[in-house]
């Protein structure tokens, strides 16, 4: 019978090894490369308010204007859209992709304040930028108080 040095660090590096394979998979990574990062993603939204409207600005570099929907139903504003890899470069030509693509959806719950008529959006640069104008009696007034 032989004797084996027991080491702990051995099964410490197993495993390790173990959770590096188990986060490479759960990242969307294959053991040989990078797989394209398909499927759910949001894009980042800014909101802030002026004492005229409500905005909204998404960053969607890289999406056709064409893929963008934006509409309102029942006090919910719904932004989607999809941005679709380039199939120009194969798949095994990256050395890295960090970039999702496929199709996204954000909701927003509106205020009654809304105008909701008149609501308008642009697109320039990469940036969705939605107004929502406020109605005529939310908006802030000034009132002078005299002395007498």
């Amino acid at each position: 019978m032989a004797l084996v040095k027991y080491n702990p660090l051995r099964e410490l590096r197993g495993m390790q090894e173990q959770m590096n394979r188990l986060l490479n998979l759960s990242w969307n990574h294959d053991l040989a490369g990078e797989d394209i990062k398909e499927g759910i993603w949001q894009p980042a939204v800014d909101i802030f308010e002026t004492e005229e409207s409500i905005v909204i600005k998404a960053e969607l570099p890289d999406v056709d204007q064409k893929d963008i929907d934006v509409r309102i139903e029942d006090n919910t504003l719904i932004l989607k859209g999809e941005r679709k890899h380039e199939g120009e470069v194969k798949k095994e030509n990256y050395h890295r992709i960090e970039r999702y693509f496929g199709s996204f959806q954000r909701s927003f719950s509106l205020p009654a304040t809304i105008q909701q008529d008149n609501v308008s959006a642009t697109c320039e640069r990469g940036v969705l930028t939605i107004t929502l104008p406020k109605k005529e009696e939310t908006k802030p007034k000034q009132i002078k108080v005299q002395i007498s």
